[in-house]
């Protein structure tokens, strides 16, 4: 990441992220302060789910046609599962010096480079 970066972008406002769900804990840390019998070993790991919304939940703003029925979220189960896998950053094996990592690194700071002088050159 060069120096102009935070110059040429402001901070976006995240405000959504104080009214979207959370799935990282199953229960409130008051619920589970309140039974002291139960060890951290008893509990077993629940599976969080894949999607943000339950199955059966109306999807508002998805049907763009005029007479279009309510779109309705399904199971996890029925969506592949390359699906839940798109938002996953893209891996690239690390293989060595002159290999295919090398190079996508190279192109992304040439890039960034290229950004940063355009960027100077306009002010």
């Amino acid at each position: 990441m060069s120096f102009l970066r935070p110059l040429r972008r402001p901070p976006a406002l995240q405000a959504w992220f104080s009214t979207r769900r959370c799935y990282a804990s199953a229960g409130s840390p008051a619920k589970a302060s309140a039974s002291p019998s139960a060890s951290p070993t008893d509990k077993k790991p629940e599976a969080a789910p894949l999607s943000s919304c339950p199955a059966g939940t109306v999807l508002t703003g998805l049907n763009y046609l005029k007479g279009q029925s309510e779109v309705i979220a399904e199971p996890d189960d029925a969506y592949p599962d390359w699906l839940w896998k798109l938002l996953q950053p893209k891996r690239i094996p690390d293989d060595g010096p002159g290999g295919y990592a090398e190079k996508v690194r190279l192109r992304k700071e040439n890039r960034a480079r290229i950004r940063d002088s355009n960027f100077m050159k306009t002010q």
